[in-house]
């Protein structure tokens, strides 16, 4: 069954993690990396765990959708498992996905439960975007004894059905960083095809290792996530409602900044500096991309 599925991982600086994931994939399942401009040991690593791989290497850092869509352009199986380097995978856990896909026909993603390194359920499903404020916790906090229709599924680790991606298209090139899933999860719904949360499949996420934190890469998380959420708004309800959405959360964010600088709270500054700056730039059409205050990492 799982000879039917290649999976693809995107690597940047991924040496703390990728050999977890390498040796937890069944052996027969065709692999393919991509890797962003990695500076580490990471394509060493997957030389000597997976020398069978294909490994697409870029000499600079696309963000993850992009390279997402290099992998899945490469796939010539049916389904295409998407896993992040710091996930850990079982056989079953694949095979539950495949069966799902059988079983469902019609759907196009499948996704697995996640569990953190202390084996405690995370999020790994929810309501879209603009109701998340009011179900997001409700949403995601329940655990079904069975399959589910669900509105979002985490991109961290998910099955594909190539038929259905290349209907509806690969990852959205404008988007560099975070929101690439809610983007795919939403136009695969509206082009009729279900997300399936697989309950009988689950998987182990240890969030983080892909990159080694600090001050810059604390700044490109949050300027992309402010932009990437901006952007998404623009995209699926107008150019006036993003621009007003990004209105306000930057001088939201700016404000909290400013106030977390008072009390000499620069992490939580930084981070809402970048929120805002990533909002505006939104709003000014700036496009988003690896940024030169991160160009080390």
């Amino acid at each position: 069954m799982t000879a039917r599925t290649t999976v693809i991982t995107i690597t940047h600086n991924g040496g703390l993690v990728i050999g977890g994931l390498l040796k937890s994939l069944p052996a027969d399942l065709p692999l393919i990396v991509v890797d962003n401009a990695s500076q580490d040991d990471t394509l060493d690593i997957v030389a000597k765990l997976r020398p069978d791989a294909k490994v697409i290497r870029n000499s600079k850092g696309l963000g993850y959708g992009a390279a997402a869509s290099q992998g899945l352009g490469a796939v010539e199986t049916e389904f295409a498992l998407l896993a992040n380097p710091d996930s850990l995978m079982t056989a079953d856990a694949v095979n539950a996905l495949v069966h799902a896909a059988d079983l469902y026909p019609e759907a196009a993603m499948f996704g697995p439960i996640h569990k953190d390194g202390n084996g405690h359920i995370e999020p790994s499903h929810n309501v879209e975007i603009w109701k998340r404020n009011i179900f997001g916790k409700l949403a995601y906090n329940i655990v079904p004894e069975g399959p589910i229709c669900v509105e979002f599924l985490s991109g961290a680790v998910n099955l594909v059905r190539m038929e259905v991606m290349r209907k509806v298209g690969f990852y959205d090139p404008e988007i560099y960083l975070y929101y690439e899933d809610d983007d795919m999860c939403v136009r695969v719904r509206r082009a009729g095809h279900p997300l399936i949360l697989v309950a009988s499949s689950v998987v182990t996420h240890l969030n983080g290792g892909s990159v080694r934190p600090n001050k810059a890469y604390y700044w490109e998380k949050f300027w992309n996530i402010a932009w990437s959420r901006i952007y998404f708004e623009s995209k699926y309800k107008g150019r006036l409602a993003g621009m007003c959405l990004g209105t306000k959360h930057a001088l939201r964010f700016a404000g909290k900044a400013l106030l977390y600088g008072v009390t000499f709270n620069r992490k939580k500054g930084w981070r809402d500096l970048a929120r805002s700056v990533g909002s505006l730039a939104a709003v000014l059409g700036v496009r988003a991309s690896k940024l030169p205050r991160t160009a080390k990492n």
